[in-house]
């Protein structure tokens, strides 16, 4: 369930906010307003206010709010400071990426090793992180207590893979597969088809 019941649009923005206040530099004890956050990310004023509501950052009237304190505030709404454990499944050209990628540790997550059904890639490093064999998904996810999982398989396996990860113990799946997954009772799911985007964008061209 998510905190104080946010709305999902707004839970999506604070990680908008928080790389952008993580991106400035300055004393401490240095003040940002809403209004100044949300001219430099295009936004309403109000709007950001709301969002900021949610977590435990207070504004002071007329200077706005002390800037590590809000990052901090936002960084404690979102978990960044509890160590979270996730598994990657599929560790072809994008799940390979996917391990190299150095950003999941600014939240928190740290990739425990990928699993993939090529007997070929089993037992290789990508980042120090293991490829293990597909058929161990299940035992270690047992094992370890995983409850986070990237899946960037292709889309003919990406369902029962979901399946498999939910009757693990997964109770949260990021989809890179490019397929709208179906959600097993108490599994909550995000797909991101990178391909899709991309066209949605050319388009807005």
């Amino acid at each position: 369930m998510m905190k104080k019941n946010i709305p999902e649009i707004s839970l999506q923005r604070l990680p908008v906010y928080l790389n952008y206040l993580r991106s400035l530099s300055g004393d401490d004890g240095k003040y940002i307003s809403s209004g100044s956050i949300a001219a430099a990310l295009g936004m309403g004023e109000v709007l950001v206010r709301k969002d900021l509501a949610y977590t435990s950052g207070t504004g002071r009237p007329k200077v706005g709010y002390v800037r590590t304190e809000l990052i901090a505030a936002l960084e404690d709404y979102l978990g960044c400071n509890v160590k979270k454990r996730a598994v990657l499944v599929g560790a072809g050209e994008l799940g390979r990426a996917l391990l190299a990628y150095g950003g999941f540790e600014k939240y928190g997550i740290t990739i425990a090793c990928a699993f993939d059904s090529d007997p070929a890639k089993a037992g290789g490093e990508v980042a120090g992180k293991l490829i293990r064999p597909a058929n161990e998904t299940a035992a270690v996810l047992a094992k370890e207590g995983i409850k986070l999982a990237i899946v960037a398989v292709p889309a003919s396996a990406a369902q029962e893979v979901c399946f498999s990860l939910a009757r693990a113990g997964v109770k949260a799946i990021l989809n890179f597969a490019p397929v709208r997954l179906k959600a097993p009772d108490g599994v909550v799911i995000r797909d991101i088809d990178v391909a899709a985007n991309l066209a949605v964008l050319y388009n807005m061209i």
